[in-house]
């Protein structure tokens, strides 16, 4: 995979990454541990919540995000350091056997006023399931290494 300095960052660029296969399990499993709301560990106290079944947690969602902004392609950003997450809604909930792909689109960047070895990337982030509703959408910021400098 190529891996991309803050020079050769392209705004509107995309990259993707997925399937991702969400099983029932891994809801389950994922909740106990983090986040043990009834209808995200109980298929009979899920099937009488707003949801009307099992979905995954918000967390959880989120944490699919971050797993596959590893893998995504066809190129990797030089990331120095995560700045924060924007704007994060969760407008469908993710189902066991939901299958999700990650679509990130590059808003805009900027050079760092306070450090000439670094910029400033903000990406447009949707996780989608296999309906291509958006279960997951936010924008984020990095810090993206700048090309080194040849030295004479």
């Amino acid at each position: 995979m190529a891996v991309l300095y803050f020079e050769e960052a392209e705004v509107g660029k995309l990259r993707t990454a997925g399937p991702y296969h969400v099983s029932k399990k891994e809801i389950i499993e994922f909740a106990q541990k983090f986040d043990p709301q009834p209808f995200h560990v109980n298929e009979e106290a899920a099937a009488r919540s707003v949801f009307a079944g099992l979905t995954a947690s918000g967390a959880h969602t989120f944490a699919i995000v971050i797993s596959l902004l590893g893998r995504s392609q066809p190129y990797s950003l030089r990331i120095l350091a995560g700045l924060g997450w924007d704007e994060l809604r969760l407008p469908t909930p993710v189902r066991p056997g939901d299958e999700l792909d990650l679509e990130v689109a590059i808003l805009e960047k900027r050079e760092s006023k306070s450090h000439t070895d670094r910029g400033i990337v903000r990406n447009q982030i949707h996780l989608r399931n296999q309906k291509r509703e958006t279960v997951l959408q936010c924008i984020n910021s990095v810090l993206v290494a700048r090309r080194p400098v040849a030295k004479p």
